[in-house]
């Protein structure tokens, strides 16, 4: 599906935001996932002493933290999207039109993680960047092609 005259063009708050929220949708899925796989090791090796394990906030929050950075960093520097992106037809890119090294996904997915609210940024920016695509000079773009990585329309 590509939209004539959309391609490549910086993608708005509402399209950032719902891909955002499908990305969170999948870290919480995976961390069902490692809880559910902790459960039934536990299960595995203690089977009359086993007790669902309690769930510590600190240790949550550290897990969400990692799955999140990963999860993020790892779909940037490779194909420049997440699932929520994917689902939306976005993708992030460098100014010049090219995918993220490692660093810098790392480093924007850190950043994303640890000070979402820089996505409110981009409501009052002309060119609709947020506040880590202004700090790490990147720019999320919408893309339906998944094959193109070519230079945005800026």
């Amino acid at each position: 599906m590509n939209v004539p005259g959309v391609q490549h063009r910086p993608a708005g708050i509402v399209t950032r935001g719902l891909a955002a929220a499908l990305d969170l949708g999948v870290v919480l899925v995976a961390m069902g996932g490692l809880y559910m796989s902790w459960v039934f090791v536990r299960l595995l090796f203690s089977p009359q002493d086993f007790s669902f394990p309690d769930v510590q906030v600190l240790m949550s929050v550290s897990v969400f933290t990692s799955i999140s950075v990963v999860y993020l960093a790892a779909c940037w520097a490779t194909t420049g999207r997440t699932i929520g992106a994917i689902v939306l037809g976005l993708r992030v890119i460098g100014r010049n039109g090219r995918l993220l090294g490692w660093l810098r996904a790392v480093l924007r997915a850190a950043f994303c993680v640890f000070v979402p609210v820089g996505l409110l940024v981009a409501i009052v920016q002309r060119n609709r960047r947020s506040l880590q695509d202004i700090v790490l000079r990147t720019v999320v773009v919408y893309d339906w092609d998944p094959a193109t990585t070519g230079t945005p329309d800026l």
